[in-house]
């Protein structure tokens, strides 16, 4: 599989900056021994998406840029059916294949335009488009909307 921007299946090029999310598990493309490691500009390469949502945790519409989750599995070819998606501090949220979609879930780096610090839930955070898809606006939804994320494990 190619992906624009990307080396081969099998062969990513490696993070030339500081790594912000490495990815392992049922994947078939890789750049540091079994892992997927990412730093922002490959995340960037993957081709960026804005999208505008309110959030439980912002006040007003807050504008969110960062990759498709759907481009992310595809450019490290993931096999598996579920992302086990954990944050810095090691808090941990199962996100289903049925949510790797078109027009789902981002892993947003900016926020308002500008890189969320980690006090600010950053660097990577995965949005849902809440105010595009009534089924977004759950509980469910809301629990996979992981913030401090840096970790991504493909799992069956």
């Amino acid at each position: 599989m190619l992906v624009p921007g990307l080396a081969p299946a099998g062969d990513l090029p490696p993070p030339a900056g500081e790594v912000l999310l490495t990815v392992t598990g049922e994947i078939a493309n890789t750049n540091e021994g079994a892992a997927a490691m990412f730093d922002r500009a490959m995340l960037e390469a993957l081709g960026p998406v804005t999208i505008t949502t309110t959030t439980p945790w912002t006040e007003g519409p807050q504008s969110f840029t960062g990759v498709p989750l759907v481009a992310l599995t595809e450019a490290v070819g993931a096999r598996g059916d579920v992302l086990q998606a954990t944050a810095i501090n090691d808090y941990a949220v199962a996100i289903p294949r049925e949510d790797w979609v078109e027009g789902g879930p981002i892993i947003a780096y900016l926020n308002n335009g500008a890189p969320m610090s980690v006090r600010d839930k950053g660097p990577l955070w995965i949005v849902y488009p809440f105010d595009d898809r009534a089924e977004y606006r759950s509980e469910v939804s809301f629990s996979r909307s992981i913030w401090q994320l840096n970790r991504l494990v493909v799992d069956d």
